[in-house]
């Protein structure tokens, strides 16, 4: 058993041996293509957030927040993302930054998210413009605040962080691109290789005949150049 799967081994490291060439040209092929589309054709995507939070006002006797307070806010969070991105509150965006984009336009630029177990949310903005980036953050937070009072009967709401204009995009991650096209070419280099073996049915050499036949080899005839 241990000399069969030895056999094996070896002759899965002898297919690697003879067709290495190819597993190379096309794993080569892939980090070519990678880089290419990552330094050359994707757009480079500028990050920026600002934080809010979003609480009622202390207690005006005991001069605290009550702890049952903070637990009904952390779970409305979902709630007051729901808010900043809905119509409501990017159609008063739209109007205030004089945009001629649509509610759903804006929608797929803005993430909202829970910082931990806090009141605070923190509003996110991508686009491939970092300045325009910066002024939607803003104005969202800006028209939340507002809306958001409205809606849900808050006084106590607060930014925390202003968004600022971001220096180095987010997007795309050329190195990272060009390893993973690299091991992705690699592995497919694998399975070309493997699955052009696995195809090739024609007969090489006397021990094809013995290891696919099960027959003996009783004589070779060997092949002389004409003098």
């Amino acid at each position: 058993m241990a000399i069969s799967e030895e056999m094996e081994l070896k002759d899965l490291f002898e297919i690697i041996r003879k067709r290495l060439g190819l597993i190379v040209m096309i794993t080569v092929v892939a980090v070519l293509i990678s880089a290419v589309v990552s330094f050359f054709l994707l757009d480079e995507v500028y990050e920026t957030s600002t934080t809010l939070m979003v609480g009622k006002t202390q207690n005006s006797q005991a001069n605290t927040i009550e702890y049952n307070d903070i637990l009904a806010n952390q779970k409305l969070v979902k709630t007051y993302s729901v808010i900043a991105k809905s119509d409501r509150v990017l159609d008063k965006v739209i109007e205030k930054l004089q945009l001629e984009l649509k509610p759903a336009d804006l929608r797929k630029k803005i993430t909202v998210t829970s910082e931990g177990e806090t009141e605070i949310i923190r509003i996110t903005v991508e686009d491939t413009d970092p300045a325009f980036a910066t002024d939607l953050a803003n104005a969202i937070a800006e028209v939340f605040m507002r809306e958001v009072v409205d809606i849900m009967k808050l006084d106590n709401v607060q930014v925390i962080d202003v968004a600022k204009v971001p220096q180095e995009p987010v997007k795309p991650k050329p190195l990272l691109n060009i390893a993973i096209a690299g091991v992705l070419g690699l592995m497919l280099g694998l399975g070309v290789v493997f699955l052009v073996e696995y195809l090739d049915n024609t007969i090489k050499v006397s021990e094809d005949i013995e290891k696919y036949l099960e027959l003996p080899v009783l004589g070779i005839i060997p092949m002389y150049e004409e003098q």
